[in-house]
């Protein structure tokens, strides 16, 4: 008699044990983790920084002041500021009299009051007028100034006689317009020895033309 292969008999010697409690020695499970999905392991990136820039009052004030640049060309072509000795020395009233024609007299800063139902008087620069310096602490008498240029909106070139209390002639100084509003109230000058604006802030009143023509051709 043939006996039956041991193989054969496993699944019933498995039913057996399991009646009786006795399970089978199960084979040990070996756990592998899953690869982990492109989106698990991307690593997250950081929002980009945006820089703004710190733009302070003082800033903006200084911007709103900033004069327009001119093109290369334009700029050489305006005479360089220059310093002339006269004879005698020169008051600067009569000096812008006689560039001027205009008959105005007395103190510069009454100037401004006496030329009225005289003379166009301009609140912008005109060419040839007469750029009148209110009276103040350091201006004690005010100061003319005759314009021969202007350059932008904010800068004009000015002849002037005695502006440092010399009786000297200055030719071509800048003037620039540092008013908040651009309205010429307030400029500060060119200053022949640094070669830069001065630091000081002058009051003007205005600026007087011959005729009503020139007046126009301000507006």
């Amino acid at each position: 008699m043939m006996l039956a292969p041991l193989s054969a008999h496993a699944g019933v010697f498995d039913e057996a044990l399991g009646y009786l409690g006795l399970n089978a020695p199960q084979k040990p499970m070996i756990a592998t983790a899953e690869p982990a999905s492109p989106q698990e392991t991307q690593v997250p990136q950081a929002a980009p920084l945006t820089l703004r820039p710190v733009f302070s009052a003082r800033a903006a004030e200084l911007a709103e002041v900033a004069m327009p640049s001119l093109p290369s060309a334009a700029v050489a072509e305006l005479p360089a500021p220059s310093v002339e000795t006269p004879l005698h020395k020169l008051f600067c009233v009569e000096y812008a009299r006689a560039r001027s024609g205009l008959a105005v007299f007395g103190d510069a800063k009454f100037w401004w009051d006496r030329a009225k139902n005289l003379y166009a008087r301009a609140a912008r620069p005109v060419s040839d007028a007469v750029m009148v310096f209110a009276g103040s602490k350091r201006l004690r008498s005010g100061h003319v100034a005759v314009v021969t240029n202007i350059v932008s909106p904010r800068e004009i070139r000015v002849d002037q006689a005695n502006w440092e209390n010399h009786g000297e002639i200055d030719h071509a100084t800048p003037v620039m317009d540092v008013s908040r509003a651009n309205d010429w109230s307030q400029v500060r000058v060119w200053d022949m020895r640094s070669q830069t604006f001065g630091s000081h802030v002058y009051a003007v009143s205005g600026f007087i033309a011959k005729s009503l023509v020139q007046k126009a051709e301000n507006d």
